[in-house]
């Protein structure tokens, strides 16, 4: 909520069960994925009808931690727990875009799966402690996930970017709804 409000974004808050519908009629920009705890298989019995039905109107979407598991599953991708987790400041994970590595903070007990992975994803980000997926786009569509907390800056600023493409994607999104 910090780096929306920096970034002067009006934000809405809405239930983990709101009805795409109703999402839709609040005419956002964007939609925000956000972290939460627990299985993403269970929160998934509900979100992911919700969130294919949000993916369908072409809505930029930037989901975090569950959102990021929970769009993963959403894609047809897989998810299991993790024999340690991740857990605490100072991960190290590698951007495949840009080939940088940023200073994450985490803490989740669940992984997306790489085997079970669709074509149209992308993996942008992976865990140099364990190669576990940290990170995934859609190729053809303005929704993306990371699997951290960009939101903690323990790096200290090293996951901005990740804010600003979202923001970006957003008045992208807004101009077209102009036009």
């Amino acid at each position: 909520m910090r780096y929306f409000s920096d970034f002067k974004c009006k934000v809405t808050v809405v239930s983990c069960k709101t009805s795409a519908e109703k999402i839709i009629a609040l005419k956002p920009n964007g939609i925000f994925l956000s972290n939460g705890p627990g299985d993403p298989a269970a929160t998934g019995k509900y979100a992911i009808k919700i969130i294919k039905d949000l993916i369908k109107k072409n809505l930029p979407l930037f989901g975090i931690c569950l959102g990021h598991q929970i769009l993963a599953l959403t894609l047809g991708g897989k998810t299991k727990k993790m024999k340690l987790g991740h857990r605490g400041a100072n991960h190290p994970v590698k951007n495949l875009v840009n080939d940088n590595v940023e200073i994450t903070s985490q803490n989740h007990g669940f992984e997306v799966v790489i085997d079970n992975l669709p074509k149209n994803i992308e993996v942008t980000h992976k865990s140099l402690f364990d190669n576990s997926i940290e990170g995934i786009k859609l190729k053809n569509k303005p929704v993306f996930s990371v699997q951290y907390h960009p939101e903690s800056n323990p790096g200290p600023q090293d996951s901005v970017y990740l804010f600003q493409e979202f923001i970006n994607n957003m008045k992208k999104n807004a101009k077209k709804k102009r036009s």
